[in-house]
C-alpha cells in the first residue's frame, strides 16, 4: 500500500492505459490484428480516471481566466485615458502657445504703430519748425535789405518833422489795434481751441504773405527811386562838365 501510495500520477495513467490496451487485445485474440486497430471500428472507450489528487478546479481556472481578462481590460482603460489625457494636455499647451503669439504679434504691432505714428510726427513737427525757420530768416533778410535800402535812398533828403512823424506813428498804432482782435477761450473745448489755432495760424500766413508783398513792392520802388537819383546825378555831372569845357574852348 505504501508503494502504490508513493507511485507518481503519469506512472498511474500509464499503467491504466496499458491494462486497456492487453484487455482489448485478449478479447480480439481470435483475429489476426486487434478489433480497435480495424478500419471503421470505433472502440467504446472509457474516461481514464483521474486520480483523487489530480482533480481539475474549473471554477478556479475560469475565475483566474476572468481576473487576468479583466486585468487586461483595466490596463487597456488605463492606457487609454492616459493617452487622451497626454492629447488633450498637448492640444491645451498648443492652444495656449498659439494664443500667446498671437497676443505678442499683436502686442509688436501695435508698438509698431506707435514708433510710426512718433516717427511721422516728429517729421512733421521738424518740418514746420523748419518752415519756421525759413520764413523767420527771410523775413529778416527782408527786413535788413529794407532798412538799407531806405538808408541809400532818403540820403540827402530833409527828414520830416516831429508832428507829422507823430501822426504817422498814430496812424500805425490805429491800424493795429483794429486788427488786433482780443481772444478770449476759457469757456472753449479743444476742438473749438484747434480750429481757432487754425484759424489764426491761416491769418498768420496771409499777414506774412501780404507783409512780404509789400517789402517786395516797397523796395522795388526805392530801387527804382534811388536809379532814378543816379541817372539824374549823373546827367547833371556831364552837363555839367560840358558847359566847364565851352568856357575853357572861350
Amino acid at each position: 500500500m505504501d508503494s502504490q501510495k508513493m507511485q507518481s500520477p503519469s506512472q498511474s495513467k500509464k499503467k491504466s492505459l496499458s491494462r486497456f490496451l492487453m484487455r482489448g487485445v485478449l478479447r480480439c485474440k481470435h483475429f489476426h490484428f486487434p478489433v480497435f486497430l480495424r478500419p471503421g471500428f470505433v472502440p467504446c472507450l472509457a474516461a481514464p480516471k483521474i486520480p483523487e489528487g489530480e482533480r481539475v478546479d474549473f471554477d478556479d481556472i475560469h475565475r483566474k481566466r476572468m481576473e487576468k481578462d479583466l486585468l487586461e481590460l483595466h490596463s487597456l482603460i488605463e492606457a487609454h485615458f492616459e493617452k487622451r489625457k497626454k492629447e488633450e494636455e498637448e492640444l491645451i499647451s498648443l492652444t495656449q502657445r498659439i494664443e500667446k503669439r498671437r497676443s505678442e504679434r499683436a502686442e509688436q504691432m501695435k508698438i509698431r504703430a506707435e514708433r510710426e505714428r512718433e516717427r511721422l510726427l516728429k517729421a512733421a513737427e521738424e518740418k514746420a519748425r523748419k518752415e519756421d525757420e525759413e520764413a523767420k530768416k527771410k523775413a529778416d533778410d527782408d527786413a535788413r535789405k529794407k532798412m538799407i535800402l531806405s538808408n541809400l535812398s532818403f540820403t540827402g533828403y530833409k527828414t520830416q518833422t516831429g508832428p507829422k512823424r507823430q501822426t504817422e506813428r498814430e496812424k500805425k498804432k490805429k491800424i493795429l489795434n483794429d486788427r488786433r482782435k482780443e481772444l478770449n477761450v476759457d469757456h472753449m473745448r479743444e476742438d473749438s481751441l484747434r480750429e481757432k489755432a487754425k484759424e489764426l495760424w491761416d491769418w498768420i500766413r496771409q499777414l506774412e504773405a501780404e507783409k512780404y508783398e509789400l517789402q517786395y513792392k516797397h523796395s522795388k520802388q526805392k530801387y527804382e527811386v534811388t536809379v532814378l537819383r543816379n541817372r539824374v546825378s549823373d546827367h547833371q555831372k556831364i552837363s555839367k562838365g560840358g558847359r566847364s569845357k565851352r568856357g575853357l574852348r572861350k
